[in-house]
């Protein structure tokens, strides 16, 4: 059975749950004794995963949580205590789930490692060989029935009340014959499952592989419709004892109860002619196929793909989809209202401008339904502190604030890593380590912050540190000595573009190379990631009291407000939130300085960008003694945009240039007028 269409869940689930994971390791690492809740959390992360990833055929994910399970289960009983080892065994089991999820989402499958190491320290542990806890012997439990703590204590056998038809005794016959058992199966879901039929569809998709399922109480296509309570009977053949059909079903999360009998049908109960025989051979063969939910014939399967496609989902709170509703009403009611004007203007202009109204809020109501908290990233950098941490050596805190803000989900899926490098450049390169900080007279523990907060149409990310900050001379040294700029060029440098150069490919001043990182290592990638998004980064530093990396992302990237331009007869687009104000600029106010064209504006001395020269567009030769400047900044730098006239601003879909126009320089994208005509977007970063 194709189970394609449900990796993208699989993925999305086993992030939070990793997540989840992390989270309370790291809690309970602070709070190692007496804290039953954060062990059942990890427990149920654990849990969840085996059952998910059994259900998907990822075996070597499913047995590694499986032998986490069991450690975890003699904490959870009180037989193993905590400690240091048995933590950094947890976070290694927890590194290797993450890479596991990691190859999923690139290639489909979990790769080669079965990281056999780590299984056999858990087992040890588990054993008693590894002096991290005290175990007590477990007796074996004897009964095939599975229950949660909070399943209930008995449970109603519903399968026994199935009655068999003649044909169905025939399969049970037949399976008997060849040495098959039939079992009557009674599973009982939680009663916090939201998604009855998927979770449904992963029970049956596991009973596929186990045998095959030939009735089913309610039938197929109601639990396919969602059109049962929190329990179904089936009637299994298979060649597997109960107790393995067991184990494999309670490994699926969500399932609360197992209740399993053995069913035995005499064969002289049944006639069984040679065209009986030959009816329950193909309906044998063809259950599994023609019973399962989602299923289909083997022939008519598609082929799975290499590599998922991943990232399409966000899950929505559930007022902003009634508010997405409403306004699509809206729209359907102007329709009806425009099918019925006939040659009154007046109705006309009132009509369209009610369709600008909806228009704009039902962008609005898009916009904040593909948002998501930024604290999906954030979640994951206390634990990359805490390896840092132990690592580098040092002493480290990690303040994070305004989590809750919000930013699109495709910004969202590509800043981690940006934001990875930068953290540990404040940690290896920022911090200095304890006995330095306090010969400064710092406090030995270092720190770190974090923090993200909305400003106009962008979001700000701040990632800073207390640390030892940026050497300019020593800076300005290295480029020098590395042949990045001459010894000219670095007198008349101000201090921010040296800092720039740090940002240079295969730039640093590190004096040996860290496997963490490097002042200036992969900076680069970060900016080129960021200005990729459509934002830029700046730097703030003070020697000997830190350094702060100023990250500005536009909230979506797909419908922004715009200043159209004309230079000549072609128009472009530059982003509004880029935009500080538009000037009038006589030619006799332009001067020079060092053969650039700068004006003053209100004591700002800034440079004059002359488009149609960067964008090689034919000058239009007029006799004014003006031009007109569009004056945009990039973080605190401003500069001057000549254009030869102003068109107005406009909402603008953004489209990009296609797959043989990624590395054009100075264009963001484009967009479509109303009139049908392609407008270029320009690129403010890569212009000023």
């Amino acid at each position: 059975m194709d189970v394609s269409q449900y990796l993208e869940i699989f993925i999305d689930e086993s992030k939070e749950h990793l997540q989840g994971m992390n989270t309370s390791l790291l809690a309970l690492e602070k709070v190692p004794e007496d804290n039953t809740d954060l062990v059942n959390e990890v427990f149920r992360a654990a849990h969840t995963l085996k059952g998910m990833a059994a259900t998907m055929g990822f075996k070597k994910m499913n047995v590694l949580t499986h032998d986490m399970e069991n450690v975890l289960s003699e904490i959870r009983t009180g037989n193993m205590s905590i400690d240091a080892n048995l933590l950094d065994t947890l976070f290694k089991c927890l590194d290797a789930l993450e890479t596991y999820v990691d190859n999923i989402v690139q290639t489909g499958n979990e790769g080669e490692e079965a990281y056999q190491d780590i299984i056999d320290t858990l087992n040890a542990i588990l054993k008693g060989e590894v002096a991290s806890a005290d175990t007590k012997a477990q007796p074996s439990g004897g009964e095939v029935v599975v229950e949660t703590p909070s399943a209930p204590s008995t449970g109603e056998r519903k399968h026994n009340q199935l009655r068999l038809t003649d044909f169905e005794k025939n399969a049970v016959v037949k399976a008997n014959e060849e040495n098959m058992k039939a079992f009557g199966i009674t599973i009982y879901l939680s009663e916090t499952c939201v998604l009855k039929s998927a979770r449904a569809f992963i029970i049956f998709r596991t009973l596929e592989k186990l045998g095959s399922v030939i009735k089913s109480d309610p039938p197929v296509q109601d639990i396919e419709d969602e059109k049962f309570d929190l329990d179904f009977s089936i009637i299994l053949l298979s060649d597997d004892t109960a107790e393995q059909c067991v184990e494999e079903l309670k490994g699926i999360a969500e399932v609360e109860t197992v209740l399993i009998d053995e069913i035995i049908v005499e064969a002289t109960e049944v006639a069984k002619t040679e065209a009986e025989k030959e009816e329950v051979q193909k309906g044998i063969d063809s259950s599994a196929t023609e019973k399962t939910p989602g299923s289909s014939k083997k022939d008519e399967q598609p082929k799975k793909s290499n590599k998922p496609v991943t990232n399409r989902t966000v899950r929505v709170d559930i007022e902003r989809l009634d508010t997405l509703m409403n306004l699509v009403s809206e729209l359907i009611i102007i329709k009806n209202g425009l099918e019925t004007v006939e040659n009154n203007n007046s109705n006309v202009t009132e009509q369209v401008e009610y369709l600008e109204r909806i228009t704009t809020n039902l962008h609005d109501a898009v916009m904040k339904v593909r948002m998501v908290p930024i604290e999906r990233v954030f979640n994951r950098f206390p634990r990359l502190i805490r390896d840092l941490s132990r690592k580098l050596n040092k002493q480290m805190v990690l303040h994070m604030s305004g989590e809750e803000t919000e930013l699109d989900r495709t910004v969202i899926d590509e800043i981690g890593d940006p934001l990875v490098h930068l953290i540990r450049n404040s940690g290896d390169h920022g911090l200095e380590t304890p006995d330095v900080r306090v010969k400064k007279g710092k406090d030995p523990t270092g720190n770190v912050t974090l923090k993200a907060y909305q400003d106009g149409n962008n979001v700000v990310i701040e990632v800073g540190d207390d640390g030892a900050g940026i050497d300019i001379e020593r800076v300005k040294n290295k480029a020098i000595g590395n042949g990045t700029i001459s010894a000219t060029q670095a007198s008349s440098m101000s201090d921010k573009e040296i800092i720039d150069l740090l940002f240079r490919p295969s730039f640093s001043t590190a004096d040996k190379i860290s496997d963490v990182s490097g002042r200036g290592v992969g900076l680069d990638v970060v900016k080129t990631k960021i200005e990729a998004l459509g934002g830029d980064i700046e730097v703030r530093t003070e020697l000997d009291k830190g350094s702060t990396f100023i990250i500005r992302l536009p909230l979506t990237l797909a419908i922004i407000q715009a200043l159209m331009v004309e230079l000549n007869d072609e128009k472009y687009a530059i982003p509004l939130n880029t935009i500080q104000n538009i000037e009038d600029v006589k030619l006799t106010d332009i001067k020079f300085i060092q053969n650039e064209e700068v004006i003053n504006l209100r004591g700002n001395v800034i440079p004059i960008i002359r488009l149609h020269e960067k964008l090689d567009v034919e000058e239009v030769q007029t006799d004014r003694d003006s031009i007109t400047v569009v004056i945009v900044n990039k973080g605190d730098r401003l500069a001057g945009f000549v254009v030869d006239s102003l068109i107005g601003q406009q909402e603008i879909v953004i489209k990009t240039l296609g797959k043989y126009l990624t590395n054009i320089k100075m264009i963001a994208g484009a967009t479509i007028l109303g009139d049908g005509e392609v407008a270029l977007i320009l690129d403010v970063n890569t212009l000023v």
